[in-house]
Parts: C-alpha cells; structure tokens; sequence
C-alpha cells in the first residue's frame, strides 16, 4: 500500500513508549518480509496495462461473450429449462465481471489521455448492451419458467433467481407491450429531466461581488483563488466549493445572510417546474409497476422497506435529540450574541458558530495534527488492527504487474489457516489524469462455480494523497485519516464476502446496509488505543498524541451533533415526503418541515428546495436517508460489540463471519440482528449524542 522501497529513519527508543512503538512495528513487519515475486497472479483475471485499442477490443469481446450466453438462455423450451440452464447467467457474470471492470477502471487512473477516452467509451457501450440485456423478453420468460417450478439447489440460488426475476419486472417486463413501452418512455423522460436539472445548476454561473472586509475571516489563499471585479472587489460564484469556506469562516454576519439567501435560490424559476415534473413522473413509473408511490418502488428492497418506516426513522431520531439540539442552538445563539450583538441568529449561521463554538472548547489545531499521522505509519497501523481483529494478514507483492510504479499489490489470507481470500491494488498518490478522490472499486467479485471452484476477489483502493519528498513523509490531515478507514471497510468487506454468487458478491449488498461496515471502521478512529497505535510524529515515531488531543478528539466527534443532524433529517424528510404523496406543494412542504425541524429558526426569503437539493434530482431520488440510516445502525454494532474490545479477536471474527461474509445473499437485518443478538437499534447513536452533551 505505501513506497516501502524507501527506508525509514528509525530514533532510538527509550521506555514503554519504546517498547509499544516496537512491539507494534515488530507485528506488523511481517509483510515487509514476506513478499512473493511473481507477475502471474493466480486467480485474479483482472488485465492491466490495456491499451487504448485493446480496451475496446476487449469491450467488443465482452459483449460477444454476453450475447451468445443470452441467446442460449433465451432458446431453452420453457417447459425444459433446468438449474444448470439458468446459472449460465452466474457463470458469464462470473467471468466477465473482471473483464469489464479491466476496460472501465482505467480511466479513473491512467495517465494517458487517449486510454481514459477509450475506457469512458467502452463503458457507454457496455452500459448500452446491459440495458439491452434488462428488457429481453424472451430472456425473461424462460428465466420466470424456472422460478415457478422452485427447483432451487439451495436458499442462495433461489435468491438469485429471484433477484434476476424482479429486475426484469421493475423494468417493465411481464407487463403487456403498451404498458412496456410506457414505462421505457417514462424512463427516458426521467432520465432526460435529471441530466437537465444538473445541468442548469451546473451552467448557472451566477456571482456575488463582496469586499475584502465584506469577506473578513477567510485566509488569503482563498481569496486569490477567487475572482476579481473591475474595482478589485471579489467574485464569488454559487458553487458548494466556494460558499462552504464563507459560511464557516466569514466574520460578517450580512455577508453569511446575503450568501445563503442568494445560493438557496439559484435556477429556482427553471428547476422548481423540472422537479415536479419529475417526482410526478417517478410516481407514475411506480403505479404501472404495481406500486402505491415512487418511495414504496425505490425502498421495498433495502433495509427500511417501506416509506412508512423511513419517516418513522428519520422523525424518531428528530425528536429523541430535539432537546439537546436546542441546547446547542442556545450555546450558538448566545455565542453570537457575545461577537455580533443583539441580532437574529439565522440557519445562515450554523457553520461559522459551530466552528467557532468547537474552537473555544477544543482547540484542535488540526494542521499541526499532521504531522502525527505519515502515511505509512497509519497503515501500518491498519494492517495491525485488521490482523488482530478480523484475521486477515495482508502480504505485498513485489513486482507485481500494475500499471503505474505508485501501485502496489498485496495478497490478503486468513492469519489462521494461510488460505488466499484475495487480493487489492492500492494506488495512493495522486498524479496528472487520475481520479481526485478516495474511492473503492471492485475488479473481481468473489464466486463459488458450479464444479465447486472459489474466484477470489479483487479490491482496487484509489487515493490522492501527496508523496514522500525530500526525505519528508506524506502526512494526511485527521480527516483523510477517517476516510481512508471508511474506504479500508469497503475493501475488507469485499474480500470477506463468500457468497456464491458474483450478483451478491463485493458491494453488491442491499443500500441501506452497504456503508455500515465503513462506518463502523470510522469509528475506531476517534478512541484513544487506536489513535495511539497508528499516529507517531514523523520525525520521531515514538511520540504518538497526546492523551489530551485524543480525549479532545472523541467529544469533537459528536459536539453539536444534533443540530448538525437537523439539516439533513429536513432533506431527507423532504425527499421522502414528496416521493409518497401526489400534489404536493413543494414549497410549503418545505417550509413547514423547516419550522418543524429547524427549531424555529426562520427559513430565508426566497429558499426554493429545488435549488439547494439536487440529490431528489438525481442518483439518491427517495432515498437521501440512507447515509443516516447506515451512521445510526453502524453506531449501534460499534458501541455494543467494539467500544469495550476494540481488538478483540473473538467479537472481530463474529463480524467477519456474521455480517461481512454473507454479502447480499442474506437479509442484512438478519446479518446484524444474528451478530447483536437483537434487532438494531437507535439507541446507541442517540446516547453517544447525549453522552457528549452531558460530558
């Protein structure tokens, strides 16, 4: 994962301090030493280092290959399509999956302009046939054949028919060709709307022009980055990139009150008309397809079921933690008070007094903070907690065939039985032409075939992290130390999952429930033990942070949580209701729900939801509740089963075995429920907000 080619520089070591760091080093060192030298991976059909050429060559192969298993399907007599018939579709998923993952992948990292433009066109043509795939017909009804006779070999094969059965039909087949071609027009109106709302917000190159004092607080280095009006004054365009930093760090309160007026009102007049539309079209869509609304369509197969469940969810969690946001809306309110005088505190003031607020009580100097986290001494650190505790050893290869010498490849085994569960490419660095944030992506899905033969997967961790220069480690700031653990979970969850089938392998797991092992990964970085094993300032390793820092760190985990969560309840809320119900007014929903859940405080005139909300546009559509769905049920198996044993072996293999291993052939709230001994609560996500308003 990290350029272990270099050597560190390693000060003496004196003491207990000495004898951790050591101990610590000496347990993780083994994969230092144990690297295998061979190119030909066994296992992994992942291809790297596709050329421009060879990627659409490949791409063509792969829609030959697809078609030809299809047509087979498709020419099977209803009355004798057998198991082995239908698992022709598992074994081409199976083996094509890597493949199409090979021409797609690399225009996330390759440096070549020419093979990121042909891996962007194998994908359209890819995505293209799949889509063509999803409507055949005479696919279909042989697969439907199969699933009323019930002849399944096993619960897990059954689920896969089924699973292909109800993508068919949400896609419209088994309805008669007008009501078909109804629902595909519908599709295409939607898709056509979402791509034009986006596109307004995108192209809407709308300014504000502020003084220098108008913008008092911001450091300099963002203010060259904006531009400049004919008197020198600043521009700043309505862009998320841009106004967040005012909203957190601006001093002048009418300068906050201007912006936030002003960017909760963009493309109101073209986009409000686009999103009603939509949403009344979504509804249709869900009504043909046998459905009371769109949210009942877009939940039934997640975690929450049912629309009902999710309003439930999102105004459980408003109310138990309604008295203790409005306890920190008090401190906010008189911290205001104290730096502007007697003037209305608005929703326009959150972030810059939240800031504040943690400022005053914390202290965190969060630039200085990175000098205690070097890239490698974290993952180092990483590999310790992932061997302590679930059991997987993790081993580079050295010479391995990538395609950039940043890359590195490790062989990931159980630590008790040596056996190979899977393989990941880490490319941490950032360079010209390469995807600029952290991401998981699966290369290859695990799979078990029919003859009994087990495919490993392959997980690909992307980063932009800078690198060792001039003797001088990389270091990352807290909060890309947070999120490389949440994309380690994805990556361990992937190589832990041994389901069958590649349709329930990897990431492909219900939504709701996809985030919760990332989440619950998070989570270990903000207590103490682990903050000490992977931190060490990076001129001398063995002065990990200080215990005050650490404790400083847990409470400013959850300080002014409950109002920060309000917003997004009000969204998600929002989203939910006008995918639930027809004729909806969308504004005066919105501006009830904000006096509802926004303690009172007014919305700004003008604020239109169809400008400050374009996830109900596109992507997340009846579904924006899933981020805290998945922060609450994560809160819940850390604070029961890790907070008192964070490496505890028995507790880590339980999850891997319980929760991470079934994948999406098993109902997730039987996952955690089999792990908790209970069904999932709230509970632990409320008390550890209350905990840190009490503390």
């Amino acid at each position: 994962m990290t350029n272990r080619k270099s050597q560190r520089t390693l000060v003496a070591l004196t003491g207990a301090v000495a004898l951790l760091a050591v101990a610590v080093k000496l347990a993780v060192a083994a994969f230092h030493h144990n690297r295998r030298r061979n190119k030909e991976i066994p296992g992994v059909d992942v291809r790297v280092n596709l050329s421009a050429s060879e990627i659409l060559k490949l791409a063509d192969r792969v829609i030959a290959e697809s078609k030809r298993v299809h047509d087979g399907v498709a020419s099977v007599p209803v009355d004798k399509v057998s198991y082995q018939d239908i698992i022709a579709l598992a074994e081409l998923d199976a083996r094509n999956f890597p493949l199409v993952q090979s021409c797609l992948f690399p225009r996330l990292v390759s440096t070549s302009k020419e093979v990121r433009k042909a891996s962007g066109e194998a994908e359209w043509q890819i995505e293209l046939h799949v889509a063509s795939c999803s409507k055949r017909e005479d696919v279909y009804r042989v697969v439907k054949a199969f699933a009323s006779r019930g002849e399944y070999v096993s619960a897990e094969s059954e689920s896969y028919v089924q699973s292909l059965v109800r993508d068919f039909e949400r896609n419209g087949l088994g309805l008669t060709l007008a009501r078909r071609e109804e629902v595909q027009n519908l599709r295409t109106q939607m898709d056509k709307l979402s791509m034009e709302y986006i596109k307004n917000l995108n192209d809407d190159c709308t300014f504000l022009v502020f003084t220098k004092t108008d913008l008092d607080g911001l450091p300099s280095d963002f203010l060259q980055s904006l531009g400049r009006a004919d008197d020198g004054s600043f521009k700043v365009q309505l862009r998320s990139n841009i106004v967040s930093p005012i909203f957190e760090h601006c001093k002048v309160g009418r300068t906050r009150r201007k912006l936030a007026s002003e960017y909760g009102q963009r493309c109101k007049e073209v986009n409000m008309p686009v999103l009603e539309t939509l949403v009344q079209l979504r509804h249709k869509l869900a009504r043909l397809l046998g459905y009371k609304n769109y949210a009942d369509y877009a939940v039934e197969f997640r975690m929450a079921k049912t629309s009902t469940r999710v309003i439930d969810f999102l105004e459980e969690i408003s109310v138990s933690l309604a008295d203790f946001a409005s306890r920190e809306l008090t401190v906010l309110k008189d911290l205001k008070n104290k730096e502007e005088g007697d003037s209305p505190f608005g929703v326009e003031d959150l972030l810059y007094y939240i800031k504040r607020a943690e400022e005053k009580e914390f202290g965190i100097d969060f630039g200085s903070l990175k000098q205690y986290f070097p890239l490698n001494l974290v993952l180092d650190g990483f590999f310790k907690i992932i061997q302590d505790t679930l059991g997987l050893r993790f081993d580079e290869i050295s010479d391995a065939v990538v395609w950039h010498s940043d890359v590195q490849m490790y062989s990931v085994s159980d630590s008790s039985s040596s056996e190979t569960l899977g393989y990941a490419y880490f490319d941490l660095y950032s360079r010209e032409g390469k995807y600029g944030q952290s991401c998981f992506v699966s290369l290859q899905n695990g799979s078990l075939s029919s003859s009994g033969a087990r495919q490993v997967p392959v997980a690909l961790l992307i980063s932009s992290f800078h690198k060792e220069v001039g003797g001088q480690p990389g270091l990352l700031r807290f909060s890309e130390v947070v999120n490389l653990f949440h994309e380690f979970g994805h990556v361990v969850h992937h190589l832990c999952n041994r389901s069958s089938f590649v349709r329930f392998s990897g990431l492909r797991v219900d939504p709701d429930f996809m985030e919760i092992p990332s989440q619950v990964f998070e989570s270990w970085c903000f207590e103490s033990s682990i903050l000490k094993l992977i931190s060490g300032f990076h001129q001398d390793i063995t002065r990990t942070i200080r215990d005050d820092i650490c404790t400083s760190l847990k409470k400013w985990q959850h300080s002014f949580a409950a109002l920060k969560l309000r917003q997004e309840i009000l969204y998600s809320l929002f989203d939910q209701v006008v995918h639930s119900d027809d004729n909806v007014d969308f504004l005066e929903l919105f501006k009830y729900l904000h006096s509802k859940i926004m303690l009172g405080l007014p919305i700004l005139d003008g604020t239109n939801p169809a400008s400050c909300f374009p996830n109900s546009a596109i992507g997340y559509q009846a579904t924006c509740y899933g981020r805290l769905w998945s922060k609450v049920f994560a809160a819940d198996v850390f604070a029961s089963k890790f907070r008192d044993g964070l490496l505890n072996k028995c507790i880590g293999l339980q999850f891997r075995s319980k929760v991470l291993a079934p994948g999406g052939a098993k109902n997730p709230t039987e996952s955690l429920s089999d792990f908790l001994g209970r069904e999932p609560s709230i509970q632990a996500f409320v008390d550890n907000i209350v905990s840190s308003n009490s503390s």
